[in-house]
């Protein structure tokens, strides 16, 4: 019982930061109908932005992870704006082509700009963790889940008590209605790629430096980015957030029972049965947002 609970607070830990990519991979997908494969090398863009800030500037770790968010949401919108506006009557085909080709190039980049060799992210927290009962977390995997929680609160207020939210859910239930009512489908368009990439530049921001951060780190990530927003519902908001805890929780529970070395399959696993059960995800279209 106590690993149990200590395995069920490392999975709530990662499984914050898989439901920030789950939310922003989902939202670019029921806004734009984009599929959004540069969604990992964002991730990956979040951890070298705060690597650059705390290792090289010298800036502090807090400012360094708001830095590395608005960086991403930045380079979201710099994507939106030179790649997919002006293919936005293009076919999905070309589309998918197009940002399969920005990934490789934002790879790459990276490999060219860090080498090959992984970074690690100084930290101010120690390395003694904090025990309460049974249980133990490292203060710097706490700080990690009550932020990635904060983040997640605030993208649902956003997206229910703003007009960019509004805008955001209409052009979701049906862009034409919402271009007839006079939403600004371009400036929509935008602002949700630039907050879809900004979601996933904080979750590699904040489990940078949990991690080692390297330029192949987005790989696997953009496939299980792809992987919980299919888990959730295609186009669910809450499927996203709650497929994103259920990799978590099934990924820690299997390396700490089973295997480290297949933690990963067994996420892979769960999708599989699930689908096979229940082809529409966890979330039923009538329960979507939007």
């Amino acid at each position: 019982m106590d690993q149990a609970l200590q395995h069920l607070v490392n999975g709530t830990v990662l499984g914050g930061t898989y439901a920030l990519l789950g939310i922003g991979l989902t939202l670019v997908f029921g806004v734009m109908r984009v599929v959004n494969f540069t969604h990992g090398e964002l991730y990956a863009f979040g951890a070298y932005m705060t690597y650059a800030a705390v290792s090289l500037l010298g800036l502090d770790f807090y400012l360094s992870l708001a830095l590395a968010t608005l960086l991403g949401m930045a380079l979201g919108a710099a994507i939106e704006f030179l790649l997919l506006r002006p293919m936005r009557r293009a076919d999905i085909d070309s589309t998918m082509l197009v940002m399969i080709g920005a990934a490789l190039v934002l790879q790459n980049g990276e490999m060219w700009a860090w080498g090959g060799v992984a970074k690690l992210i100084p930290n101010p927290f120690p390395g003694t963790p904090l025990v309460v009962g049974p249980v133990s977390v490292l203060p710097l995997r706490l700080f990690v889940l009550v932020v990635s929680i904060a983040l997640l609160l605030g993208f649902w207020l956003l997206l229910d008590r703003t007009r960019i939210g509004m805008a955001m859910r209409a052009t979701f239930q049906d862009p034409e209605t919402a271009a007839l009512m006079g939403v600004r489908i371009n400036w929509v368009n935008s602002a949700t790629f630039a907050i879809g990439s900004g979601l996933a530049a904080a979750a590699g921001a904040l489990l940078g430096p949990v991690f080692m951060v390297s330029p192949t780190m987005g790989d696997l990530v953009g496939l299980k980015a792809f992987a919980i927003v299919i888990l959730g519902g295609l186009g669910s908001l809450p499927g996203a957030t709650i497929g994103g805890f259920a990799l978590g929780f099934v990924e820690e529970f299997a390396g700490g029972f089973v295997s480290t070395e297949y933690r990963d399959a067994f996420g892979f696993l769960l999708i599989i049965l699930i689908l096979a059960l229940k082809p529409q995800g966890l979330v039923p279209a009538k329960e979507r947002i939007g």
